[in-house]
């Protein structure tokens, strides 16, 4: 019972949060309702007992993508002014309206499932070892590593005076 509260809890401050990071004009304060979003991810995760998930999320949006992003809103000019704007948030509300629309109905039409089927794969163990076995994912980790080097120095070059 204290964990479905919990869960509802977070899953409410999750969608406050993303909507105040669409809605706010303020990027750095967007950035940091980004961030606490991140965080209530992560917090849902682990009462949904997916540990291995929630420490990917802290780890890598947190711990990586949002300093990132810090970073280079601190680095920027003009951040005082605000995103511009823009033209086409009416058509964006519309699709936005239309999405949950959609899913709202397809999840009351479908039904929610009663029992989430958990295969054996449940501790980390076991996804490090399918992870980074001979027949696993060892080469895409280090590719998407070397992108993230690549990003990061096309960020300082991009950052430099001329």
């Amino acid at each position: 019972m204290a964990v479905d509260i919990a869960f509802w809890i977070l899953a409410a401050i999750a969608v406050v949060s993303a909507v105040a990071v669409v809605t706010l004009r303020d990027v750095f304060r967007a950035a940091i309702f980004l961030i606490l979003c991140f965080f209530t991810t992560a917090g849902i995760f682990v009462t949904l007992n997916a540990d291995f998930l929630a420490a990917m999320q802290v780890l890598v949006y947190i711990g990586a993508v949002a300093i990132l992003l810090i970073f280079a809103i601190l680095f920027t000019r003009d951040v005082q002014q605000g995103n511009p704007s823009n033209k086409l948030k009416v058509p964006a509300a519309i699709v936005g309206v239309v999405l949950l629309g959609v899913m709202v109905s397809s999840a009351v039409t479908f039904g929610w499932p009663e029992s989430v089927y958990l295969p054996e794969l449940a501790d980390t163990a076991d996804i490090g070892q399918r992870l980074f076995s001979e027949n696993g994912y060892v080469v895409p980790v280090q590719i998407a590593g070397l992108m993230l080097l690549a990003a990061a120095i096309g960020a300082i070059v991009l950052m430099r005076e001329k």
